[in-house]
């Protein structure tokens, strides 16, 4: 099992920028960012595979988010700039045995963390 924990929640201005990060206890080749609103679904944000570091986006955060991983450090990140207040969520990362070739629905993730929040205001 990988343990993950995330750090750079913060609350933020409309506009503002944040980047998140995800230590992880060891090399996991799949991994991504998801998110849950109050009262919402948990979402997809973003992805990267291992081989390769091909990355997936949801529409909603394309050309404002960017996921990126050191394989070195066993960090994930994700870069959020241009934030909106339906940005508003707790943050999850998450992470998976096998590689990534789409965006994996959340199920099919092992390993969590155990989330950091991030508030916009407007």
């Amino acid at each position: 099992q990988v343990q993950l924990v995330e750090s750079g929640g913060a609350s933020v201005q409309t506009g503002g920028s944040l980047r998140l990060s995800c230590a992880t206890s060891s090399y996991t080749p799949c991994m991504a960012w998801f998110r849950q609103a109050p009262g919402k679904e948990r979402e997809g944000v973003a992805a990267i595979s291992g081989v390769g570091g091909s990355t997936y986006y949801a529409d909603s955060v394309k050309g404002r988010f960017t996921v990126s991983r050191d394989n070195a450090k066993n960090t994930l990140y994700l870069q959020m700039s241009s934030l909106k207040p339906e940005d508003t969520a707790m943050y999850y990362c998450a992470a998976r045995g096998d590689d990534c070739y789409t965006f994996p629905p959340s199920a099919v993730f092992t390993d969590w963390g155990q989330g950091t929040q991030v508030t916009v205001s407007s």
